[in-house]
């Protein structure tokens, strides 16, 4: 008989531990805080641009609207190229929409929208454009209605007498404190989707600190204006600040759709005109007619 002085499984190697997986690199705060810095330095040349606009009004501010719907189109355009859409009419009627408001009424701005579609047809029959020429024509108006309504609003809303200016200023505070705290306090607390779908970053969260903020920042605009009570702010600036992510979420759905990201590059990391004016074509409408019922 023999007797085995050693075990077979002692001379097995033990497993080694699984190793971690390797941690991403987080990125430096330095670096965060220069990015930061970045957009702001981007940003302020337009917050200066957008003030002494304001403050002159008149034909001037009628001539920077036309000049940034020129932009407008110029970007909606390149995105959607391949729809075909009738650029020149879409210039020509912008600007016709634009010095009819500032020179006429709104009755002379549904003139020019009326006559746009004669124009768009005189476009779309010529022999080039003749296939797809409804679609051309569709996109066209398209442009035309989002980038030049809007426009033509703030045009009326400067041009109110005496008040005209202020007014316009809380409507875009109200409107980029909203937009502000909409992505700051998404960032911080949001975990339920609004529209995965459309905006996947937009949280309901984020939409709830966006409104309560963006209202109490036209509040806020609005207590040095006696002339506006702190009810009529208060309410003014809660339409502002709900209609705001909703022309954000316009947007959204239109870059999706035309399978792009950014619209331009005119203001760098802040991306076209159209991403930063998104929000502004909608509160500007809101804020005008509420505006009228409310102060005049």
């Amino acid at each position: 008989m023999t007797v085995e002085l050693f075990d077979d499984e002692m001379f097995e190697e033990e497993p080694a531990p699984p190793r971690r997986p390797p941690r991403e690199p987080r990125r430096p705060r330095s670096g965060r805080r220069g990015e930061t810095a970045k957009r702001v330095l981007v940003a302020l040349p337009w917050i200066v641009f957008a003030i002494v606009i304001t403050v002159l009004g008149g034909i001037v501010f009628a001539a920077a609207m036309i000049g940034i719907g020129m932009v407008a189109l110029g970007e909606f355009a390149g995105i959607a190229r391949r729809y075909r859409p009738l650029v020149i009419p879409a210039y020509v009627s912008v600007a016709a929409l634009i010095l009819a408001a500032h020179f006429g009424t709104a009755f002379n701005v549904l003139y020019v929208l009326a006559a746009a579609f004669p124009l768009l047809f005189a476009f779309a029959a010529d022999r080039r454009h003749r296939d797809g020429a409804t679609v051309s024509m569709g996109v066209t108006l398209l442009g035309v209605i989002w980038i030049g309504i809007p426009l033509v609003h703030a045009v009326f809303l400067r041009d109110l007498p005496n008040h005209g200016a202020a007014l316009l200023i809380d409507v875009l505070v109200g409107t980029f404190v909203a937009d502000t705290a909409a992505y700051a306090t998404g960032r911080m607390f949001g975990s339920h989707k609004i529209a995965p779908n459309l905006s996947p970053n937009k949280t309901v969260e984020g939409l709830i600190g966006g409104f309560l903020i963006g209202t109490m920042g036209f509040w806020f605009a609005g207590l040095y204006q006696d002339w506006l009570s702190g009810i009529d702010a208060l309410l003014i600036g809660a339409a502002v600040a709900a209609a705001a992510p909703i022309g954000d979420l316009f947007e959204s759905m239109l870059k999706r759709d035309l399978g792009t990201k950014d619209t331009g590059t005119l203001f760098g990391p802040h991306g076209g005109i159209l991403d930063r004016l998104d929000a502004v074509f909608f509160t500007i409408v809101v804020g005008y007619y509420l505006a009228v019922a409310l102060v005049y």
